[in-house]
């Protein structure tokens, strides 16, 4: 098929063998996502300052009982086992876990303890994203199966997981294939697909459903079926839908981990280590906020993981980096 003549494809200005350099045109675009980027940052680290200058001034300011509303607290009291200073608790980082000849120090723990639940909650947010992309292929596909799985898939994130993860871990010790036994870990996987494959079947039929009637009446036109469409067309348009949905995947996967480690009593995780801080904070308040620290480091970590695949799909992320 070839163009009709009266619709131009190429701007007047320009021809197909226009050898005019596009320099200063890539140069802006580059120095402004190096701007942008570095904006981000320091929007990031100005809002770090000021979640810790906010917990000092509060610390000053607030009364010795605390907020109080209707004779309820709403707001800790002051005192340093409730809120300790800050350069405290990253004081306390540095130190020794224990008293104990050869404990190592509690940034050291605490980091095995996150990359455990890290691997945990990746091998989570891959079975997600199988999950959830092929939910969205089958309602994408048929709006019937949409009408009806979309409705349940809403549903079932309301189901508490501290009640759901000891379930799940029943059902998992009852499973024996060929030789494979059934680990704790892997409950706490199925646990963290559970949450992460929500958001991205979601984002994934947001995505799959955009392009526009006039996009999909053009494939028809060049006889494309069901297949060649959905690769040339709804996946890469999905894209600016997909990696938002993926990164809020990752971060739900974290906190699925965290969640069911602490409900099974998986050992070796961070959440297994916040119960274990937790209860030595009357002696060592600083300690219990270590494996709080992780945990957020440990969600950042996997979002920015994610974020990577924006790298490799740049060139279909126009409407993500802008919205």
């Amino acid at each position: 098929m070839t163009a009709p003549e009266s619709v131009s494809l190429q701007p007047a200005a320009e021809t197909v063998g226009s050898t005019r350099a596009p320099g200063p045109q890539l140069e802006a675009h580059g120095r402004g996502g190096r701007g942008r980027g570095a904006a981000a940052w320091g929007w990031g680290a100005l809002g770090i300052i000021a979640v810790i200058a906010a917990w000092e001034l509060y610390k000053l300011l607030a009364p010795e009982d605390g907020v109080l509303i209707g004779g309820l607290r709403v707001l800790p009291r002051p005192t340093d086992l409730a809120m300790p200073h800050t350069w405290d608790m990253f004081a306390r980082l540095l130190e020794p876990v224990t008293r104990q000849d050869g404990s190592p120090p509690l940034w050291a723990a605490v980091a095995v303890a996150a990359l455990t639940t890290l691997g945990i909650a990746a091998v989570g947010w891959v079975i997600g994203l199988v999950m959830g992309i092929a939910f969205a292929l089958v309602m994408q596909r048929w709006r019937l199966a949409e009408w009806g799985l979309l409705p349940w898939i809403i549903l079932s994130q309301t189901v508490p997981l501290i009640a759901f993860a000891p379930i799940v871990k029943s059902w998992g010790s009852r499973i024996e294939i060929g030789g494979l036994e059934w680990q704790d870990w892997m409950s706490v996987a199925v646990i963290a697909s559970y949450l992460a494959f929500f958001p991205i079947a979601v984002g994934a039929l947001r995505g799959l459903q955009s392009p526009d009637r006039i996009h999909t009446e053009l494939m028809h036109t060049y006889a494309a079926g069901y297949w060649p469409t959905l690769l040339k067309l709804r996946f890469p348009a999905s894209v600016p839908y997909l990696l938002p949905a993926l990164r809020l995947g990752a971060a739900n996967a974290v906190i699925g981990a965290v969640v069911a480690e602490v409900s099974t009593g998986l050992q070796g995780g961070i959440g297994r280590l916040l119960l274990q801080f937790a209860g030595q904070a009357s002696g060592d308040p600083a300690k219990a906020w270590a494996p709080i620290f992780g945990a957020i480091a440990l969600g950042l970590v996997a979002a920015g993981s994610v974020a990577l695949l924006g790298v490799l799909w740049k060139d279909y992320r126009r409407g993500e980096a802008t919205s």
